[in-house]
């Protein structure tokens, strides 16, 4: 179970930037649930789930991967973007719903999001690349963790200035 968690049902094992994959997971959530018009708290709902769900699964695999590969970061855990991403697209999800803008802006802005987190998590700016010098799993979980609250943050300030 934690192979498969951790790898997010395989995405892990995909060729060619593995956590990207990983990080469009909960993009296509979004933007599933925004073309199908689902109710916001229940998108919230299912990014919350997905931050813990994908939370625990890097820091219950993260010691079995990392020897495995013998390295810091496996490259096949994607459960770590998977919570990252959840946590930049939560804070548009639940302060922008998309009724309030236009579905294609909300579209734009979860697109948005998801670039930006890809950015912080590969570019590891300040204490988003600290933090993944922390031993375990924690320090591969916390770079993500920061690097998505920092996409969030900048996606919910644009789009509140987008709202008025």
């Amino acid at each position: 179970m934690n192979k498969l968690l951790s790898t997010w049902f395989g995405l892990g094992f995909l060729p060619k930037a593995p956590g990207t994959w990983g990080s469009g997971f909960p993009l296509a959530v979004v933007l599933g649930c925004g073309h199908f018009g689902c109710n916001p708290f229940i998108l919230c709902i299912t990014l919350i789930l997905l931050f813990m769900v994908s939370s625990i699964a890097t820091l219950t695999a993260f010691d079995w991967y990392s020897n495995h590969f013998g390295i810091h970061d496996p490259g096949v855990v994607v459960s770590d973007e998977v919570a990252g991403q959840s946590l930049a697209l939560l804070g548009m999800a639940w302060l922008v719903p998309e009724s309030q803008v236009s579905i294609p802006t909300w579209i734009g802005l979860a697109v948005l999001s998801f670039m930006l987190f890809r950015v912080f998590d590969i570019w590891k700016c300040g204490p988003i690349g600290k933090v993944q010098q922390l031993q375990r799993g924690t320090g591969v979980l916390l770079d993500d963790i920061l690097a998505g609250a920092v996409a969030g943050l900048i996606t919910v300030i644009l789009s509140l200035l987008l709202i008025e």
